[in-house]
């Protein structure tokens, strides 16, 4: 017995509140099962598929810095579903927002990440965290590390999250003063780093300061590494290691010595104050709590293999989105006033920033939500069958790529009116509480069991980040290096290309 997943009827552009209120019903509904002796309608073979070469197909049309957008290109010329071939392996690629949806909610049970990026960062001697990890490992990861980035743990460490951005806000002051440019991405990025070795590490790693981001570097050098290797059609460093590959290599011993020493000043700290193990001072922390428990299941492995994770996914994500953001709001006057007056309303002196003062932010939320519809981090999302499953009535078989457009529908005027403009109303209630954003159809963090666990914190960031910014300066310039308008680059998430800002400080 396959399971089967159907597109959701057409959508009218707008949602109203009764359709809010049943999204689990709509999800349900998607999903069918597919009873013997009623076989599918297709095959795989039966989709369109942009014409390849011999031998490596499609491989040399998808470059990885730009793989997101032909993609994107090809779904809106092949259709919502169509095949693609990268070297021997075929990819079935996946456009249809309400598809999408319902495979992620079956995920552990039916789909995986591909097994090919796991085997990447086995080679390189990585430990799974709750990013690769599967099965049962997964789900005992999985609680362990959904317990450290809780609401709750998050908000007991905004002291450290509000004292990193007291470091930004000094940095940005002395260029403000001296009329420089800030260098925008590579701030944001010193600052994500910053947050998550405070947070998660207890680590006061302090590269704002220091302009010192050798961490940074090679959590860039690690992420595009993987990346790279996840696309090649074969494993050539194997048998030849390029100096690319070596570079990767010196990078992943740094993380992996940073990581140790990570745990070895958590272990130490534990020790040193038991108390800390009923109330953690940070994640790492409260991760080797739980993994010390007797039914845990979960060793020190599996915690460095989180450490990893939060450091790699923790630096990149959040850095990129609010770089994108920086960069919409100066494009969009009208919604930089508007969100200057929030933050201005709410947080009148940055420097004695609380928690409480966050929560109000809400149109500096819906624009970072707008932005990352318009520029998701995350452009795709590629999965595994785990068993035979049929999606849009094809049969796909057990160990079938798919790869999931996640800015398919975000972008479609069908989903929402006006999908070019930055609107970030859009994500408002009405006087009714209903929305206009159809949130079936942007899913910055996914969805389903595997949805992001660290993406309250990312929010947060954001906030404390945008009110840093917004409370403190008048924005008078963002640029992008070299060009008229930022391209987008694919590392292992989506960035922009070099960001510069100019600022005037508030009198």
């Amino acid at each position: 017995m396959s399971q089967t997943f159907k597109t959701a009827a057409a959508r009218g552009g707008t949602l109203g509140a009764s359709q809010h209120q049943h999204e689990d019903q709509k999800m349900s509904e998607t999903m069918s099962t597919t009873l013997p002796g009623h076989p599918a309608a297709r095959d795989i073979a039966d989709l369109p598929a942009p014409p390849g070469l011999p031998l490596i197909g499609n491989a040399l049309q998808l470059h990885p810095r730009t793989i997101h957008r032909t993609m994107e290109d090809w779904s809106r010329r092949y259709g919502t579903m169509f095949r693609a071939r990268i070297g021997s392996r075929q990819v079935v690629v996946l456009a249809d927002g309400a598809a999408i949806n319902a495979v992620l909610r079956d995920r552990p049970d039916g789909f995986r990440r591909p097994a090919v990026t796991a085997e990447v960062s086995d080679e390189l001697g990585g430990n799974p965290g709750v990013f690769l990890a599967e099965g049962d490992a997964w789900q005992r990861q999985r609680r362990m590390v959904m317990h450290a980035f809780s609401p709750a743990a998050v908000k007991a460490y905004f002291g450290r999250l509000a004292h990193v951005a007291r470091r930004l806000e000094a940095g940005w002051l002395q260029a403000a003063a001296q009329g420089h440019e800030i260098d925008l991405t590579g701030d944001l990025k010193r600052y994500a780093v910053d947050v998550i070795a405070g947070l998660a590490f207890g680590a006061d790693v302090n590269t704002i300061e220091a302009g010192d981001d050798a961490i940074g570097r090679h959590v860039d050098t690690v992420l595009a590494g993987v990346a790279r290797r996840s696309l090649m059609p074969f494993p050539y460093w194997r048998w030849v290691r390029l100096p690319a590959d070596r570079r990767l290599e010196r990078s992943v011993l740094a993380v992996r010595s940073a990581t140790d020493g990570f745990i070895a000043g958590a272990r130490a700290a534990l020790a040193a104050d038991p108390g800390l193990r009923e109330r953690p001072a940070n994640l790492l922390q409260a991760m080797l709590v739980a993994a010390d428990h007797p039914d845990s299941g979960v060793d020190d492995a599996a915690v460095a293999g989180n450490v990893t994770t939060m450091l790699l996914a923790g630096e990149d994500t959040t850095s990129s989105a609010l770089a994108w953001l920086i960069w919409l709001l100066w494009r969009n006057p009208a919604a930089l006033a508007r969100a200057t007056d929030e933050v201005r309303r709410h947080v009148p002196d940055v420097a004695a920033l609380t928690y409480e003062q966050t929560e109000p932010l809400d149109y500096v939320q819906a624009c970072a939500l707008e932005a990352m519809r318009l520029k998701p981090p995350a452009p795709f999302l590629p999965l595994e069958a785990l068993r035979e499953t049929t999606v849009l009535d094809v049969r796909l078989p057990p160990g079938t790529l798919l790869w999931c457009v996640m800015r398919h529908d975000s972008v479609d005027a069908r989903c929402f009116p006006s999908p070019d403009t930055f609107d970030p109303e859009r994500w408002l209630p009405d006087a009714q509480g209903a929305h206009r954003a159809d949130r079936q159809a942007a899913l910055p963090f996914g969805a389903g069991p595997r949805i992001c666990p660290g993406r309250y914190l990312s929010l947060l960031e954001i906030k404390v980040a945008m009110a840093t910014l917004l409370s403190r300066f008048d924005i008078t310039a963002v640029h992008a290096t070299g060009r008229p308008e930022p391209a987008e680059v694919m590392g292992f998430v989506m960035g922009p290309s070099p960001l510069t800002m100019t600022l005037r400080p508030r009198a």
